[in-house]
């Protein structure tokens, strides 16, 4: 009879023994402190699910929620057919792809903090770029006072800041493309659209999926950039729901209602990666039995 050798888990257990360290222990202490009143740290009363209904009561969670759904929204449109299009008319071999590949990620460098603090200065309208141009061209433009142009400059931001990751992913997914496809296509005298449209769109399919799930995930917690732009200003214009859970922890050291929303935020982004994930994986699977259909 022929034994498995069982070793290779050993190299696992480092793996498991962090993520217990980094996930699992501070989840257990999020769902203790989520089911009690802490009013000392030697004082805790058992609330049950008081907590969790108060949250979901929240009207600013609301507005913080939609806030937030419509920003991830408006970035999956914008920075995926983008960062298609950058990696299309990116060059596929040579020196110039190696530069361009280099200038690409630069911004995928800059820490978090950094990118705020950039495009806070970068929106000024005294010493700004951005700011002093569109102030010159007549456009009544001010991120610190005007919830719209607060909102469409963290949105802009995010784009300029993440766009080269869709860009790279997609890069590397029409790099893998065998060159049979599109000798076929020549062959065939197919346009250039029908290339993207037969070719390369279908194989790009499982990048694709992975640039979204990322970037969806990644904007959903966005944090760091609009805290340090407007600081969820004006009002609450760029206050995200990580800020809201920040605010109640930290400013208003509501360790239990922030215990609870912190569980509500991962349950939303865990459901909400699934069903796109799904619908991703049944839009592949129809359009593959379409074009088998139609040979």
């Amino acid at each position: 009879m022929k034994t498995t050798d069982q070793r290779a888990w050993l190299l696992v257990v480092p793996v498991v023994v962090c993520v217990a360290f980094s996930a699992v222990l501070p989840l257990m202490t999020v769902m203790n402190y989520s089911v009690q009143d802490i009013i000392s740290p030697q004082r805790r009363v058992f609330v049950g699910t008081e907590w969790f209904v108060a949250v979901m009561r929240d009207s600013e969670l609301h507005d913080a929620l939609i806030r937030q759904i419509l920003f991830s929204l408006a970035v999956l449109l914008i920075q995926v057919p983008l960062g298609i299009a950058l990696a299309l008319s990116m060059p596929a071999s040579g020196w110039r792809a190696s530069a361009v590949l280099v200038l690409v990620a630069i911004s995928l460098l800059i820490p978090w903090n950094v990118v705020g603090t950039i495009w806070q200065i970068f929106g000024r309208t005294d010493i700004g770029l951005l700011g002093a141009s569109l102030a010159a061209l007549g456009f009544d433009y001010n991120y610190t006072g005007d919830p719209l142009d607060a909102w469409l400059t963290v949105l802009v931001m995010d784009v300029w800041h993440w766009t080269p990751l869709v860009a790279l992913l997609c890069y590397a997914g029409l790099r893998a493309i065998p060159d049979a496809y599109y000798q076929a296509a020549r062959i065939d005298g197919a346009s250039p659209f029908a290339v993207f449209r037969y070719i390369q769109l279908p194989k790009l399919r499982g990048v694709l999926m992975i640039a979204v799930l990322l970037r969806f995930m990644d904007s959903f917690m966005i944090y760091t950039e609009p805290f340090v732009l407007t600081g969820g200003g004006p009002g609450n214009a760029t206050t995200f729901l990580s800020q809201y859970l920040t605010q109640k922890a930290v400013g208003q050291f509501d360790l239990g209602p922030a215990a609870a929303f912190s569980l509500i935020y991962f349950l939303i982004i865990l459901l909400l990666c699934f069903v796109l994930y799904n619908w991703m994986l049944r839009v592949g699977q129809g359009d593959a039995a379409h074009r088998a259909a139609h040979g």
